[in-house]
C-alpha cells in the first residue's frame, strides 16, 4: 500500500477491510470506534496521503470538530499556559482549536468570535466576563456553546471555570497587612475591559478598609502587562507618592518589573520594599528575590475548559460555575514593615 494521487474515502475503507461508514466514522467521530479499528483505520489514512475534506464533512456531520478561542495578547506567559493546555486536550479528543486574539478590545473581539462562528466552529472558549453587549447574543443566534475562562460569574448566567480574583487579592494583601505594613502602593494593569484588573484592585483596597487604611489614589498607577511599562509605572509612584513599603501588582510580569527597578535603584526588597504579583509564572520563582505571588492554575483552567466543551458538545450536563484555588505562594520577596 503507497501514496496515490487524490485518495479517496473508499480507498481508506478497502485498505483497512472496513465498511465505509465505518471509515468515515473513526475520522469524523472516533469516540464511535473501537481503538484498535480506529487505529488500523489512520494508519491506512496516513500511508495513502489521505486527508478529509473539512468543509464536506462539516456538512455531512453538522460538525467541524474545531473549537474556537478568543485570548487577550497570548505572549502573556499565563495566558500562553491556559491556550496549551486548551489545545493539546482538545487535540487528543480529534478537535483542533483555532485561535483568535485581540488587545483587549470588546469591538475587535466580536469581530474575531464571528469570524470564528463564519468558519463553523462547533464551540467557543472566550476570556473573563467583560465583553461586546452583542457578543452573547451572537453567540445564542448561532446555537453554540461556549466556555468562559479564568473568572468565575457571581451572577451565575454564563457557564465558567475560573479563579476569585478579588478574594485572591484579598488574601495576598492581608500577607503584607499581617507583616505589619500599612503603607502601600499599587500597579495594577488596565482596568479597562479587564474584569480580572478590576476585581484584584478591589481586592486590595477591601483587604485595607477592613484595617481602616485607605490606599491613596496617587498610589495607584495602571500599567500595560510590560517590564518596561512596569518599570515605568513604579518610577511614578516613587515620584509622587514616596513613603509606601508594600507594593500589590495586577500581575507577575508587573511585579517583576518592579523588582527589576528596585535594582536598579539600590532599594533592598523586601528590606525597604515588600512586593507581592499575581499569577504565579514560571519566572516567579527565578528572580531574585523570589517572587511572593498569588497562584493561577492556568494550565489546569484550559484542561478543564476544554473537558467542559467536549462534555457539552457530547450533550452531557455540565456544571454552570467551576471554581478552581488560587493559593497564596509566599517567597522571598515578602516580609516584615521596615521599622
Amino acid at each position: 500500500m503507497s501514496r496515490r494521487p487524490n485518495p479517496k474515502l473508499s480507498d481508506v475503507a478497502r485498505g483497512a477491510s472496513v465498511s465505509l461508514s465505518t471509515a468515515s466514522r473513526a475520522l469524523s467521530a472516533p469516540e464511535l470506534v473501537r481503538v484498535e479499528t480506529r487505529e488500523r483505520i489512520r494508519e491506512v489514512a496516513a500511508m495513502l496521503g489521505y486527508v478529509p475534506h473539512g468543509a464536506a464533512r462539516a456538512l455531512a456531520s453538522r460538525r467541524s470538530r474545531t473549537v474556537g478561542t478568543v485570548f487577550p495578547p497570548v505572549d502573556n506567559p499565563i495566558f500562553a499556559a491556559g491556550t496549551q493546555a486548551l489545545g493539546h486536550e482538545l487535540l487528543l479528543a480529534g478537535y483542533t482549536l483555532l485561535l483568535g486574539v485581540h488587545e483587549y478590545d470588546p469591538a475587535a473581539e466580536l469581530n474575531v468570535t464571528r469570524t470564528l462562528l463564519e468558519r463553523g466552529v462547533d464551540g467557543l472558549v472566550l476570556v473573563g466576563l467583560d465583553h461586546d453587549p452583542g457578543l452573547f447574543s451572537l453567540l445564542k443566534q448561532a446555537g453554540v456553546p461556549y466556555e468562559l475562562v479564568w473568572s468565575v460569574d457571581p451572577g451565575g448566567f454564563h457557564p465558567c471555570v475560573g479563579v476569585a480574583h478579588r478574594i485572591a487579592s484579598v488574601r495576598a494583601t492581608q500577607h503584607l497587612l499581617e507583616l505589619g505594613h500599612r503603607e502601600f502602593a499599587v500597579i495594577a494593569g488596565r482596568t479597562a475591559h479587564n474584569d480580572r484588573s478590576r476585581e484584584r484592585l478591589a481586592g486590595v483596597r477591601e483587604a485595607l478598609a477592613a484595617r481602616a487604611i485607605e490606599l491613596r489614589a496617587d498610589r495607584v498607577v495602571e500599567a500595560a502587562f510590560t517590564l518596561p511599562k512596569a518599570r515605568e509605572a513604579f518610577s511614578t509612584l516613587l515620584a509622587r507618592a514616596p513613603g509606601f513599603s508594600a507594593l500589590v501588582c495586577g500581575n507577575d510580569v508587573l511585579a517583576i518589573g518592579a523588582l527589576a527597578e528596585c535594582a536598579s535603584r539600590g532599594i533592598e526588597v523586601p528590606g525597604r520594599l515588600s512586593i507581592v504579583g499575581f499569577d504565579d509564572i514560571d519566572m516567579a520563582s527565578g528572580v531574585t528575590p523570589a517572587l511572593t505571588t498569588v497562584r493561577v492554575p492556568a494550565a489546569a483552567m484550559g484542561r478543564r475548559a476544554a473537558a467542559r466543551m467536549l462534555d457539552r458538545l457530547a450533550g452531557r450536563e455540565v456544571v454552570q460555575i467551576e471554581e478552581l484555588p488560587a493559593d497564596l505562594i509566599v517567597r522571598a520577596s515578602s516580609g516584615p514593615a521596615p521599622r
